[in-house]
């Protein structure tokens, strides 16, 4: 009989829970979308890691052959050019496992997020 694998808590036991070949470029991504938005809390959401301020702002997972980013459709449109080399979809972005991640973009992408978090937050408060 098979034990049930146990659910992650924290981000830590995610990545430490993923498969192998994701494990350094998880602790890469969190390292880098945590100096993004220094003030943002770490949760997880829908079993992924996710950096939140009163909103979800990323959310990332790690795969056997690539990491998905999260970061909303109103991101990936704004970002569309800097996208063209990789997979992506209405609300994600997949960085191949075989390839550096982009950290310099991924941090452009997370202050996208916190900017326009804040700004609809601005502006419903009167």
């Amino acid at each position: 009989m098979n034990a049930k694998k146990a659910k992650p808590g924290t981000i830590s036991e995610y990545i430490d829970a993923a498969p192998t070949q994701a494990q350094e470029k998880l602790r890469q991504m969190r390292a880098c979308i945590r100096a993004a938005v220094p003030g943002a809390q770490e949760s997880l959401k829908w079993s992924m890691p996710a950096f939140s301020d009163r909103r979800i702002l990323v959310m990332f997972a790690g795969f056997k052959h690539h990491i998905g980013f999260y970061p909303t459709p109103s991101a990936v449109r704004a970002f569309a050019k800097d996208l063209t080399g990789f997979k992506t979809a209405k609300g994600s972005i997949q960085f191949p496992l075989d390839r550096p991640l982009p950290l310099a973009l991924v941090r452009k992408i997370t202050a996208f997020r916190a900017r326009e978090s804040n700004e609809k937050d601005r502006k419903w408060r009167t």
